[in-house]
């Protein structure tokens, strides 16, 4: 696929989420962070290997979200860059995201390359009384996507998440599924195809305080990959 097709798919996509009816914050607002994880697992895929510092930049206006995330491991791999756009209403979130993991080895610009991908998304969350989450996630250009033909496979990522309370603690537990073969997201192990479980997690943080006017938010998170045949614990904290 040439780069005026990624170009006209982004286009299209972006144009779906503006042309939306804005409501939300009547003003912009903005935020920067940073979490440092001791390992950076992905949809319950292993991404490197070593600790790892994922900065994040964002602003929003009514609805309207704009963000940029990277993740950076002290191991010399390659590193990750992704931008998203998105908009939200309710409990109701459509976006795109730009997923571009080959940030040491080639140009940016360069969509010839297999340095983009780019992914719709689409996600409900019930609310506070039934905090949970659905999200439908699904590759619909990029190079690394497609078969020896040049075709699109829409590899595709869906996710239910819940949030709870527990002795203290908050925790998130989910799963998430291949419906059908991703393989430009998830690896093919044992020649397994098909519909594949590739991640149960549980989550749980709690902030600690360290001085009256600064805190800690801490995160735990036990990751189970059937489709990998991989466990993982991670540790990680944001400031």
């Amino acid at each position: 696929m040439k780069s005026i097709n990624y170009i006209k798919s982004l286009v299209i996509a972006l144009s779906i989420v503006v042309i939306s009816p804005a409501t939300g914050q009547d003003k912009v607002e903005t935020s920067a962070g940073v979490d440092f994880v001791s390992k950076y697992v992905w949809r319950g895929v292993s991404q490197g290997v070593g600790t790892s510092i994922q900065p994040a930049l964002g602003l929003s206006y009514k609805g309207l979200s704009l963000g940029a995330w990277g993740s950076v491991s002290f191991n010399p791999v390659p590193y990750e860059l992704d931008f998203s756009l998105g908009y939200s209403v309710g409990g109701f979130s459509i976006g795109i995201t730009d997923y571009y993991w080959n940030g040491s080895e080639g140009s940016f610009f360069d969509y010839h390359a297999d340095n983009h991908l780019f992914e719709g998304n689409l996600a409900f969350t019930f609310g506070e009384k039934f905090p949970l989450t659905l999200s439908w996630n699904t590759f619909f250009a990029g190079r690394m996507d497609q078969d020896e033909d040049g075709k699109q496979q829409y590899s595709t990522y869906i996710e239910a998440s819940y949030d709870f309370s527990l002795g203290g603690l908050d925790f998130t537990a989910s799963i998430g599924a291949a419906p059908w073969d991703s393989y430009a997201w998830l690896p093919s192990v044992n020649g397994k195809t098909g519909f594949q479980i590739s991640s149960i997690s549980l989550s749980g943080s709690r902030t600690i305080e360290i001085t009256p006017t600064f805190s800690l938010p801490l995160f735990v998170q036990c990751i189970f990959s059937p489709a990998t045949d991989a466990s993982h614990l991670v540790v990680g904290f944001s400031f």
